[in-house]
């Protein structure tokens, strides 16, 4: 069983908002993680070490079901807002608090509880064998996925929500949610129904799918802009940024995660319910987001499209890369499969000529010859990235458009022996550490693994899937994005995130054991 350092993995429990985290000091303090607010602002106590007379007991050991101290002490969640400290002859001090430890002490919460450990250690025991059987090399961070996934599991407006992280992302958020629902159908398919469900019924009226769910209600519009927009605005008018209410949403990819989930664990009557509103947020994307009404969506500010600092923003706050059309090419193919199921064939034949001919159109105005151009208004933008790659999602490109796709894939601008970067690496623009400026993610190399398979080329898929699970394998956590120079966590990547554990656990599941 994998260890938590207290530090990038903290020690905390399904449904609960409590961190315990190691200080510089060497004692632990003890925090809230709460939508949009830094821990910092949030700690609930801190100072904490425990003593024997004079000695001080310190940490031996953290696992995910308990804290282990020197002298037989033991730290355990009884319940969401319950920490039970269990042992005999110590005494607990913290800031401003002390306390004599014998038998079963809460130290966090209400009440004194019995049996605590071991309830800890079956609850666990129970999440881990849902797991199911993957390679032994893959093992260990495999259950560290699957650990993560159950600790970012809390309670948000009275519903089972899973966080991107506790720390930092504590709100469902639109495209994690169907890439930690790709994770949970192998275990609970009716929690991954959930999380989508979750968004859909805060789906809008016009059609659009809300960006975040938090505490305190739904993100959908913003007049918030990424770093390097606002740096360009401020130029344009004088150090004063202009600014705009703009909705926004995260990539389309909603019919393809409730069709992966029904793959796994078949519900037409989840595919009914959902089908109405996935067509109302396809048509969305064309009604209300292609501003020049030339048949081809685009994303109206950044956060929509996932990739906040990509210097594809750089030239404008408005942008056409070629993902987000092959995203709606294969909603389409998807609401196919969907209405099939349904028992509605004139509808899923509609569909299905809307996939083709919205890849046809890509083709006609986009492909260069050369490669797929990603359009800033007007601009056409020159920094390489594998969203150029992405048309290969469709499944429909011609075979010589393909080709040449998946040969730019495997030289060395994109490829190495932890592929793909987020910017070439023979960019200018190319940093490993900068957030969607170079670092490798997770889900980039997923879609793109599906979208080789989808058109055929299951070799270099693959080849993908081996280099990544290596990379997160031997990289030593599972993190927002990888340094794919080193392999190790880039500089500000966040830790414990939710997507990257939900698509290693899925990529090591069915690579099989």
């Amino acid at each position: 069983m994998f260890t938590l350092d207290l530090r990038e993995r903290p020690f905390t429990d399904r449904g609960s908002r409590l961190l315990v985290m190691a200080a510089d000091d060497g004692s632990l303090w003890i925090a809230r993680a709460l939508y949009e607010t830094r821990l910092s602002e949030t700690t609930v106590l801190k100072g904490l070490r425990l003593f024997r007379g004079d000695e001080e007991l310190t940490v031996r050991q953290a696992y995910p079901d308990r804290i282990d101290f020197d002298g037989g002490l033991t730290l355990a969640f009884a319940g969401p807002e319950t920490l039970v400290l269990t042992g005999a002859g110590a005494r607990a001090v913290w800031e401003g608090g002390e306390a004599a430890v014998d038998g079963s002490f809460t130290l966090v919460g209400e009440g004194r509880h019995e049996g605590v450990p071991e309830k800890a250690a079956a609850r666990w025991a129970s999440w881990f064998a849902k797991l199911p059987a993957v390679r032994e090399d893959l093992r260990e961070r495999a259950e560290m996925a699957w650990w993560t996934l159950a600790v970012n599991l809390i309670d948000i407006r009275g519903r089972e929500s899973l966080v991107p992280s506790k720390y930092g992302y504590v709100g469902l958020w639109n495209w994690d949610s169907y890439f930690h629902a790709i994770a949970l159908r192998h275990a609970d398919p009716a929690l991954a129904r959930e999380q989508i469900r979750i968004l859909l019924d805060n789906q809008r009226p016009d059609g659009l799918i809300p960006d975040v769910v938090h505490d305190h209600g739904v993100l959908s519009e913003t007049t918030d802009l990424p770093r390097s927009d606002l740096a360009r605005l401020a130029q344009h008018v004088g150090g004063e940024p202009i600014r705009e209410v703009v909705p926004v949403t995260k990539p389309p990819l909603t019919a393809w995660a409730v069709w992966k989930i029904h793959e796994a664990a078949p519900d037409a009557g989840f595919l009914e319910e959902v089908y109405p509103k996935l067509v109302r947020s396809q048509e969305w994307w064309f009604e209300r987001s292609d501003p020049d009404g030339d048949g081809l969506a685009e994303y109206l500010h950044p956060y929509s499209s996932g990739l906040d600092d990509s210097p594809i923003w750089d030239d404008g706050p408005r942008a056409e890369p070629p993902d987000l059309n092959s995203y709606l090419a294969l909603q389409y193919d998807r609401l196919a499969d969907i209405a099939t199921t349904l028992g509605r064939a004139g509808e899923a034949a509609a569909w299905r000529e809307k996939a083709q001919a919205l890849t046809d159109l890509m083709i006609e105005r986009r492909w260069t010859g050369e490669r797929f151009r990603t359009l800033v208004g007007d601009v056409v933008a020159e920094v390489r990235t594998p969203l150029d790659l992405m048309p290969l999602f469709t499944g429909r490109l011609p075979k010589e458009i393909a080709d040449r796709l998946v040969a730019d894939l495997r030289s060395p601008s994109f490829w190495g022996e932890r592929p793909v970067p987020t910017v070439a690496f023979d960019d200018p623009r190319h940093d490993p550490d900068a957030m969607w400026r170079g670092p490798v993610w997770l889900n980039v190399n997923y879609l793109l693994a599906d979208g080789l398979r989808r058109s055929g080329y299951d070799a270099a898929a693959g080849e993908l899937v081996t280099r990544t699970l290596a990379m997160v394998r031997d990289g030593g956590g599972l993190y927002e994005y990888w340094n794919p120079e080193t392999g190790r966590k880039a500089q500000r990547a966040t830790t414990g995130f939710g997507w990257s554990a939900a698509l290693f656990a899925d990529l090591a599941i069915t690579s099989g054991a």
